[in-house]
């Protein structure tokens, strides 16, 4: 009977990270997945023939630490493309990478908001550093007592703090608690350079831009991709694939089609796996990168949890609202290279939010565009995973028509392009890749669920009531996107 040092569940970038650390320091590790290939929700699929897109999450990129750390090849360079906030009259918003570009294309709606956009940029990649500090601290156990090492990680987070200056540090602990409509308003004027900026705070979210929070989540989503635009937008299954062949190279095992049925427990501490095929694989400790609300509460079972920590993971809020439609084109569909989004007004952000609230699918939704190639991905809020009336087997149909026809009164021939077309509901997003309620993030990123509180307060290092069981995923803190950041800190955990 073979044991392995750890097993790793779910080859998702953060659990392939976690596995490649551990495999490079000699343990003998196996990761287990599910589907036929690698990547989890980072993954580039195909769809038919000439029909390869990024499924779920669009493009992105590990931590830069992590990639010289398993001795990943960097992306391959390529010229950071624009965003561009589509406007009724056609007069786009287009916001160039090179801030005197961008601010040369503000001028057109605001004198003053193109003074304005350097010291924004200025800001929010100074805020974005120190988010990214906080994610390589260990969140400690809050209220309980914490170790030494865990006091000197927050001590290194406060220094990084500290050192920002005192203007800088304020306003980053503001800007946390506070809407990303009123981040947007301290620095612009112009409705049009707010609603663009303030799309960033919603995306993968379901809140809208007047929800409290929506300012840690715009700094959230700017650190992860590293401004407002996607990066390596079709090659997210190239980051995966390359982890994957690290695990490898440094003498892991990567097992596909390895569905984990259930995680065995004796004496409140994980033994190993039983397999949906029946065979038990056993290891000293056993990470979980699947969302914490499946690991604890299906995998492990409420039989073998505290009844107050279930009733905490039956809490966590997940609320995924997100479709995707992916068209395959004959690339004629007219819409330009980058990062392009339907925004035009706070309000209108706003009420395709209020849609979700009340179990509707937006009739006037939030919508991100990309293109690679010839195809064209969507990205639609909102579309709630809860549905009011309906099924998603039919709203499926609803939302890619109502996403073609919103985009074809700004790019006519889209319709008439359109070879192919996959439309992923929230509902597939579950069933397929695995996220509970449809949330590409493990989660909501919340106030109630951020730093010390996530996945659920007093658990915030990884660690679960089940000795040897850790949870690594984007459901933890550090997770939330695509950054590698929580399949990176489980391994300080365990040393």
């Amino acid at each position: 009977m073979t044991t392995y040092d750890t097993i790793i569940i779910g080859a998702g970038h953060n659990g392939l990270v976690a596995a490649a650390y551990l495999a490079k320091q000699g343990k003998k590790v196996l990761v287990l997945e599910r589907r036929a290939i690698v990547g989890g929700s980072v993954v580039t699929e195909s769809f038919g023939e000439g029909f390869s897109v990024d499924a779920v999450q669009t493009g992105g990129t590990l931590r830069p630490d992590i990639i010289k750390s398993l001795k990943l090849e960097q992306p391959k360079s390529s010229e950071r493309r624009a965003f561009i906030s589509l406007q009724p009259d056609g007069n786009h918003l287009i916001l160039d990478a090179d801030p005197a570009k961008a601010a040369e294309a503000i001028k057109r709606f605001s004198e003053n908001d193109a003074l304005r956009w350097p010291e924004f940029i200025r800001f929010m990649n100074k805020a974005a550093g120190i988010l990214d500090k906080a994610y390589a601290t260990i969140m400690p156990r809050l209220p309980m007592d914490f170790t030494v090492r865990e006091g000197y990680g927050l001590m290194e987070w406060g220094l990084k703090l500290r050192l920002a200056g005192r203007k800088d540090m304020l306003n980053f602990i503001r800007a946390l608690p506070m809407t990303a409509q009123e981040l947007v308003e301290e620095y612009f004027e112009s409705e049009v350079v707010k609603a663009a900026v303030a799309s960033l705070g919603i995306h993968g979210f379901t809140l809208g831009p007047m929800g409290a929070g929506t300012g840690y989540t715009l700094i959230h989503n700017w650190l992860n991709r590293g401004g407002l635009c996607h990066v390596n937008v079709g090659r997210a299954g190239e980051m995966t694939s390359a982890l994957a062949n690290a695990v490898k190279a440094f003498g892991g095992e990567v097992r596909t089609e390895a569905e984990v049925k259930s995680i065995r427990v004796e004496n409140q501490a994980a033994k190993g796996v039983l397999l949906a095929g029946g065979e038990e694989i056993f290891a000293k400790s056993i990470l979980s990168s699947a969302d914490p609300k499946h690991t604890l509460l299906k995998l492990v079972g409420a039989q073998d949890l505290p009844p107050e920590f279930v009733w905490h993971a039956q809490s966590i809020k997940m609320r995924g609202s997100a479709a995707k439609i992916h068209l395959q084109t004959n690339g004629e569909h007219g819409i330009p290279d980058g990062t392009v989004v339907l925004a035009p007004s706070i309000k209108y952000l706003e009420r395709a939010y209020d849609a979700s609230k009340y179990g509707e699918v937006s009739e006037k939704p939030y919508l991100e565009m990309t293109t690679s190639g010839n195809t064209v991905s969507i990205h639609f809020q909102f579309a709630p995973y809860a549905l009011k009336s309906g099924k998603w087997e039919v709203e499926g149909g609803k939302v890619e028509k109502l996403a073609i026809d919103t985009l074809a009164e700004y790019f006519p021939n889209l319709q008439s392009s359109i070879v192919n077309c996959k439309t992923l509901t929230p509902q597939d997003l579950e069933e397929i890749y695995g996220l509970t309620e449809g949330d590409i993030n493990h989660g909501q990123l919340m106030l109630d669920q951020f730093l010390f509180m996530r996945p659920i307060p007093g658990w915030s290092n990884h660690k679960t009531p089940i000795d040897n069981l850790y949870l690594c995923g984007s459901g933890v803190h550090g997770g939330g996107g695509v950054s590698g950041a929580a399949g990176r800190n489980v391994v300080k955990v365990l040393e």
